[in-house]
């Protein structure tokens, strides 16, 4: 059997192979730090404007500003309106400024000011609101000037909001606000368009129930969250610089793999599995939406994001149980002798993606669809980012045991080393050395994957449910770990390549110079990709 690179590689050698993989690490840490931060926000004040006609039905008819203002304090003015003839309008971006496709998605999020009242008191904490919001939009023409707004989404929606008054110790509480927390509104998968427009109602009804628990509205913020266009800049170029490196390697790999006298083996299997998720993911398809309308983007990403991160988990239990040797018989493995390890992360990604599938996918026609709209499906989803969490955490401490597990076998067959010729001995314990790094490294990916995942989820939530938390994460984090990902498993592929180049029997030395480490006979099952594995099989050695 030839072995790996990993096994015949001179130290050398190994060592600008390292040296490199380290460089390239550092370059995208480095690359995150000069990077702007990965998302803005704006915070856009509405302006309250009366409907000449609130009954029309015309879905292109829209209340732009300049309008009919309104001011909300001044009771005479609103004595004689009604609620359903105010429009709160919001048009995006401010300071004349323009959205660019390079900001990939826009996510709105509603602050409502709300007041007390001594004839208007809330009752009920937990209000029950209900949003009419209709969605336009508008493009630049190539005059400087702006297309007419045209109809983008319309919903009728409902949202609760919790309003609690603070500071109680206050006699006259007229005319103080409510801490009222924030309501998400919508969510674009993409930005294809320039400018978008918002007209917000706030409908009252009190035989249908709409809007009876609000108090007296003072003023609605819209808060916008979107990409910042200067780091997807950056991270589209990372993603085109690893794409036809990857491909390129994982092209030498399998090649090698083919030309040896004997079927792939499991771990081989694995490897280029996870080589395509990671291409896969790779794949710059972001400037497919510089030219086309891609709402789907956001979805498409958690997909590719989800797939990756099922065969990236599922390698490292293989990779681990295969030198930890759970088979017992000299049969060539397969991917059904894990079943048992890799059905928790079949349950759990896909539970993931019914859960992406259910929000993500129904904003695909209702943009202002949320499951975080209801006390229920609020506690559902936190429930689910819970339990990813958790999960993580158990996956990370079974991998560790199952690296204990291999470095404990390993560390019992090395006890017949000293027995061994001298050649024979220097050789296993090269590699056993090599191996060691390589199962650390391993590690040490993991864990930093396992964290930046209950970051990314605590993150992508945390307006959802929680807007006091403060929690932004990085550049450096986003292009430190996904360089990780695109460096390790390279490394992976390179290292664990078939060699094919045949030693002499003895070690040999020339002129004091390092050679490779030499190939020695050693009885190989057909399941065995290395010289480790063997060794650990082989119940007695001579």
């Amino acid at each position: 059997m030839p072995g790996t690179i990993i096994e015949n590689l001179s130290g050398r050698k190994l060592s600008v192979l390292i040296t490199v993989f380290l460089i390239c690490q550092l370059a995208c840490f480095l690359l995150g730090l000069i990077a702007p931060s990965p998302a803005k926000t704006q915070t856009i004040l509405s302006t309250v404007c009366a409907d000449p006609n609130p009954g029309s039905t015309d879905i292109d008819r829209w209340i732009t500003i300049p309008c009919l203002k309104v001011e909300l304090s001044d009771k005479k003015a609103t004595s004689n309106l009604d609620a359903n003839g105010l429009v709160f309008v919001m048009e995006m971006p401010l300071q004349k400024l323009d959205y660019s496709r390079w900001q990939q998605n826009l996510v709105g999020i509603l602050q409502i000011d709300v007041v007390y009242q001594n004839e208007r008191r809330i009752l009920n904490p937990l209000i029950e609101l209900t949003l009419d919001s209709r969605l336009a939009y508008s493009d630049k023409t190539p005059n400087g000037g702006r297309t007419p707004w045209k109809y983008y989404s319309h919903a009728e929606e409902k949202r609760y909001m919790n309003c609690t008054f603070d500071d109680d110790s206050i006699r006259e509480k007229h005319g103080y606000p409510y801490n009222c927390t924030m309501v998400p509104l919508f969510e674009l998968g993409s930005l294809y368009h320039d400018y978008y427009l918002l007209n917000l109602r706030l409908p009252y009804n009190y035989t249908t129930k709409k809007n009876v628990g609000l108090g007296k509205v003072e003023d609605i913020y819209l808060h916008t969250i979107y990409m910042n266009g200067g780091f997807t800049k950056i991270w589209v170029s990372l993603k085109t610089f690893f794409f036809p490196i990857l491909l390129a390697i994982m092209m030498w790999f399998w090649q090698r793999v083919h030309k040896l006298n004997r079927t792939p083996v499991l771990l081989e299997y694995m490897l280029i599995t996870l080589g395509g998720t990671l291409a896969f993911l790779n794949l710059p398809i972001e400037f497919f939406s510089l030219y086309f309308d891609m709402p789907y983007m956001l979805l498409l990403s958690d997909i590719r994001q989800g797939v990756f991160y099922a065969a990236l988990l599922s390698f490292w239990l293989i990779f681990a149980g295969e030198h930890m040797l759970i088979q017992e018989n000299l049969e060539k493995n397969s991917i059904k002798r894990y079943w048992k390890h890799l059905s928790t992360i079949i349950v759990g990604c896909t539970c993931l993606l019914i859960f992406d599938l259910c929000e993500r996918g129904t904003q695909l026609i209702n943009p202002f669809y949320s499951i975080w709209v209801t006390p229920i499906g609020t506690n559902l989803a936190l429930g689910f980012i819970i339990l990813a969490g958790i999960s993580a955490g158990l996956y990370f401490f079974f991998l560790c045991y199952m690296v204990w597990k291999v470095f404990k076998n390993i560390s019992i067959k090395k006890t017949v080393l000293p027995s061994m010729s001298q050649a024979r001995r220097l050789h296993y314990e090269g590699i056993i050395y090599r191996f060691n790094f390589l199962m650390l490294a391993t590690l040490i990916c993991a864990a930093i994957t396992i964290i930046s995942f209950i970051l990314s989820q605590v993150d992508e939530g945390q307006s959802k449910w929680d807007e006091t938390m403060d929690l932004e994460l990085s550049s450096v984090l986003h292009t430190g770990v996904y360089g990780m990902w695109n460096i390790y498993i390279c490394a992976m592929l390179i290292l664990y390549a078939p060699s094919h180049k045949q030693w002499p029997a003895d070690p040999m030395s020339i002129d004091g110079e390092e050679i490779e480490f030499n190939r020695l006979p050693v009885e190989c099952s057909s399941n065995e990709i290395s010289a480790l594995t063997s060794f650990a099989t082989k119940s007695n050695i001579e």
